[in-house]
C-alpha cells in the first residue's frame, strides 16, 4: 500500500510540475514580446536626464523579459526621431509645465547632438520653458543646456570643467610595428585618404593635419555661434574665454555669463518646486523622455500612405553583416523590398556609415538606384555619411547633412602586411611553395613586388575612377571638380553643402518633410497625416536574446592609455588583406 501512495505521489508530483512549467513557460514567452504600456499624470515635467538616455540612430523594441535581465543602470536607447518627436510633441502638451534638462552624462554623437538642441530651441520657441542644471560642463554638456531658458550650475566645488573646444587624437605605430617586425603597404588614391596611415607613419602628414583642423574648425563654428548665440554674446567672446582658460570654477561660469545662476541642491529642488507651483519638490511629478516618447511618438496606423525611414548604419561589409554592420546582401534585400512596397511613397535614406567594402557599396548602391526610379529617395546623413557611406547615397534626390556631419572622403585604399619580420624575431621559419609566380602575393610572409604593387595600385585607380565618375553623375558635376574636391578628404556638413557634395544643412525631420512635399500622397507635407516606418524592421524578441550573448565583451584596456593601440590594431582584419575599400579607417573621437 506505501508503494502505491508513493508512486501516486511521484505522478501527482510530476503532473503538478508539468502543468507549472507550462504556465510558467507562457509567462515567459508572453513578457518577451509585451510590456506594459507607461502613463503619465495630468500635469508633470518632462525630466531629460542624459546620463540615463542614449540618443542612438534605430533602436529596437526591448522585450520586457529582456528589460528584467538588462542592466537596470544602463541607459536606455531612444532614437534619434523618437527624441525629436519627443520634445515637438512636449512643446504642444499643456500637461507638461516646463522641460527639465540634466545634460551631464550625455550619450550621444554629434549630429545626434545637434538634431536634439534644435529641436530644444524650437520648443523654447514656442513658448516651452526649459531649466537646465549642470555640474561638470562639456563640450556637449554644456552645449545642449546652452539653449535653455535659465542656465543653473552647482555651486560645489570639485566638479570637472571641459568646455575647451572640439579636439580628436590620432595614433601612429610604424614605429611599434617596426619593432615587432611588420611592415605595411599602404596602397590608396587621394592625398587626404589617410586610412592606412597609422600604420605606415610615426607623425601626421600634412593632408591630414589640414583637413582635421579645417574640420574641427568647421564643426566647432557652428557649435560656438549657437552657444554664443543662446547667451548673449559673440562668438569671438566665447572663445576668448575658452582659449585664455577663464572656466575653472563654477564663479567663473557665472561671472562669465554662460550660467544664470550658482545653486546647492536645496536650491535647485525649490526653484524646480516653485516653477511647478508647488512648495515641495516631493509634489513635483515628472516623466522620462524614454516613457514620454513611447506614450506620446506613435505611427499613425490610420494614414494610408507611408514614409520609410531607411537606416544604413555601420561599417559596410560583404554578405549578411552581424553586431552593427550594414551587409551589403541583407541590406540590398531590405531596399528591394521597400521598393515593392506600393504604400510606401517616398523614402528618406538615413546614412550613418563610415564606408567599408567596395563591392558591398556597389550592390547598396544598385538597389538604391532602383529604388530612386520609382519613388522619391530623400539622403539625410548622421555622424558619418564618409567614403562608402557617401558612395551609397550621393546620388539620392536630395541630400540633407547636420553640420556636425563628416561626410565626403572620396577616396579608396588597400592594405597589405608583411609580418615575416615578427617569424624572424621569434625564431620561427617558414617555408612558401607556389605553382605561380606570385601565387603567395597575399601571404602576408613577403612584401610585394614591384609588378604587385602595380598591379594592385591599377585596381585601387579604377576603383577610385568608378567613384568620381559616380559623384560627377549623381551631384551634376563635372570629373574634373570632383577628383579636385576628393582626394580621400573628409568634410563637414556645413563646407559639403559650399563644395556641392550636399544639398542642404537641415536635420532627419527637414528630410522627412521634403519627402512628403515631393511624394504623391493624399496628406501633402504635413507628416501627421502620413505613416512613418522604419526599415530594417527591428530584431524580433528571440534574436535580440540570442545577440546578446553573441555580443562581445568590450576590451579591458578601453579607458585606458592603450585603447587608441587597441582599437588601432582591431580594424585590421587579415583576412581582409588585399581587398581595396572606400572607408575612413580612423574614425575620430571628437572631444
Amino acid at each position: 500500500m506505501k508503494f502505491w501512495k508513493t508512486t501516486l505521489a511521484v505522478v501527482v508530483g510530476i503532473f503538478i510540475a508539468s502543468i507549472l512549467s507550462v504556465v510558467l513557460s507562457l509567462m515567459f514567452f508572453g513578457a518577451l514580446g509585451s510590456e506594459k504600456t507607461p502613463t503619465m499624470p495630468s500635469e508633470c515635467v518632462l525630466d531629460l536626464d542624459m546620463s540615463k538616455i542614449s540618443l542612438c540612430e534605430q533602436t529596437s523594441e526591448m522585450p520586457a523579459f529582456v528589460s528584467m535581465i538588462r542592466d537596470s543602470d544602463l541607459p536606455k536607447e531612444v532614437s534619434i526621431y523618437d527624441a525629436v518627436c519627443a520634445i515637438e510633441k512636449a512643446a504642444a502638451d499643456p500637461a507638461i509645465k516646463y522641460i527639465y534638462l540634466r545634460p551631464d552624462g550625455v550619450s550621444a554623437g554629434m549630429a545626434g547632438l545637434e538634431e536634439f538642441r534644435i529641436a530644444l530651441s524650437k520648443a523654447r520657441e514656442a513658448g516651452k520653458p526649459i531649466i537646465a542644471y549642470t555640474e561638470n560642463p562639456s563640450n556637449g554638456s554644456y552645449y545642449l543646456p546652452s539653449v535653455a531658458d535659465k542656465v543653473y550650475m552647482t555651486s560645489c566645488r570639485g566638479g570637472m570643467s571641459s568646455l575647451l573646444g572640439l579636439g580628436t587624437r590620432l595614433t601612429f605605430l610604424k614605429d611599434l610595428l617596426d619593432a615587432v617586425g611588420v611592415k605595411v603597404q599602404l596602397i590608396r588614391h587621394g592625398k587626404y585618404k589617410s586610412a592606412g596611415e597609422t600604420f605606415i607613419r610615426n607623425t601626421i602628414s600634412e593632408e591630414n593635419r589640414l583637413q582635421y583642423k579645417e574640420l574641427l574648425g568647421s564643426i566647432w563654428g557652428t557649435w560656438c555661434d549657437q552657444m554664443a548665440s543662446s547667451r548673449g554674446m559673440s562668438a569671438e567672446k566665447l572663445n576668448s574665454i575658452i582659449d585664455n582658460l577663464e572656466l575653472n570654477f563654477p564663479a567663473d561660469y557665472l561671472e562669465k555669463g554662460l550660467v544664470d545662476s550658482l545653486v546647492t541642491l536645496d536650491g535647485l529642488q525649490a526653484k524646480l518646486a516653485s516653477l511647478y507651483g508647488v512648495e515641495s519638490i516631493k509634489d513635483v511629478k515628472s516623466v522620462s523622455l524614454s516613457k514620454y516618447a513611447k506614450i506620446k511618438v506613435v505611427p499613425n496606423y490610420r494614414a494610408k500612405d507611408k514614409i520609410a525611414i531607411l537606416y544604413a548604419e555601420g561599417e559596410i561589409v560583404d554578405g549578411k553583416g552581424q553586431n552593427g554592420q550594414l551587409g551589403g546582401d541583407s541590406f540590398s534585400k531590405v531596399v528591394a523590398d521597400v521598393r515593392r512596397d506600393s504604400t510606401v511613397k517616398a523614402v528618406v535614406f538615413r546614412v550613418n556609415s563610415p564606408g567599408g567594402s567596395v563591392i558591398a557599396s556597389e550592390k547598396i548602391k544598385n538597389e538604391i538606384d532602383l529604388l530612386k526610379a520609382e519613388k522619391p529617395v530623400i539622403a539625410s546623413y548622421g555622424d558619418y555619411a564618409a567614403s562608402g557611406g557617401y558612395w551609397i547615397s550621393n546620388g539620392c534626390t536630395r541630400i540633407f547633412s547636420d553640420a556636425s556631419t563628416l561626410t565626403g572622403s572620396i577616396g579608396v585604399f588597400s592594405m597589405i602586411p608583411d609580418i615575416s619580420g615578427v617569424y624572424g624575431k621569434v625564431h620561427v621559419g617558414t617555408a612558401s611553395i607556389s605553382t605561380n609566380k606570385h601565387s603567395d602575393m597575399y601571404s602576408l610572409m613577403r612584401p610585394l613586388d614591384k609588378d604587385e604593387l602595380a598591379y594592385m595600385q591599377a585596381s585601387v585607380e579604377d576603383i577610385y575612377e568608378a567613384f568620381t565618375a559616380l559623384v560627377a553623375e549623381g551631384r551634376g558635376l563635372t570629373r574634373d571638380y570632383v577628383d579636385e574636391i576628393a582626394q580621400g578628404r573628409v568634410w563637414s556638413g556645413t563646407d559639403g553643402v559650399r563644395i556641392g557634395i550636399v544639398d542642404q544643412v537641415g536635420t532627419l525631420t527637414d528630410a522627412l518633410e521634403y519627402a512628403a512635399t515631393v511624394a504623391n500622397g493624399e496628406n501633402g507635407s504635413d507628416l501627421s497625416g502620413w505613416q512613418i516606418v522604419s526599415y530594417p524592421e527591428t530584431p524580433s524578441a528571440m534574436e535580440e536574446i540570442m545577440s546578446m550573448f553573441g555580443r562581445e565583451d568590450k576590451d579591458e584596456l578601453y579607458g585606458t592609455v592603450f585603447e587608441p593601440v587597441v582599437k588601432a590594431f582591431k580594424a585590421v582584419k587579415l583576412d581582409n588583406c588585399g581587398k581595396v575599400f572606400a572607408r575612413m579607417t580612423e574614425i575620430p573621437e571628437i572631444r
